[in-house]
């Protein structure tokens, strides 16, 4: 099943679990679609009421902080970054090291889906750089 998946360009929550060691309440991703390894993908987040940092943030007008969707986004980036380097790398850590010209458009809030759009810059040695755009 997982090479069909991969064929396909989808990477399922199952197969994600076996690539990040994020787990609830920090994973931030659900799926990811339009894998091309190496390159780019689109990490999927279904955005529910029942999350956690809803509770605080704020209990009657709810908003995604900004900060997780940039956190999303480092999460599809490292799926990217683990998928293109195979089940050998799986599990491993990859660290988010910096992050430039972040603007946020508008909330983000429960019942939205996110598309975390992320694009391969460059890579020198284990360092990758990403362009990534989150979009509702």
């Amino acid at each position: 099943m997982t090479d069909k998946i991969q064929e396909n360009g989808e990477i399922d929550i199952l197969r994600i679990l076996r690539m990040l060691p994020h787990r609830y309440p920090f994973l931030m991703i659900d799926r990811l679609i339009d894998v091309v390894p190496g390159e780019s993908a689109t990490g999927i987040k279904n955005v529910t009421v029942n999350e956690p940092h809803f509770q605080g943030h704020f209990p009657h007008e709810p908003v995604m902080p900004g900060v997780l969707i940039i956190e999303s986004m480092a999460q599809t980036a490292a799926g990217l970054v683990v998928h293109s380097l195979g089940e050998e790398a799986e599990g491993k850590l990859v660290f988010f090291m910096s992050i430039e010209n972040a603007r946020f458009r508008r909330p983000v809030t429960p019942g939205d889906r996110l598309h975390l759009i992320v694009e391969k810059l460059q890579q020198r040695a284990n360092v990758w750089k990403f362009r990534a755009v989150a979009k509702v």
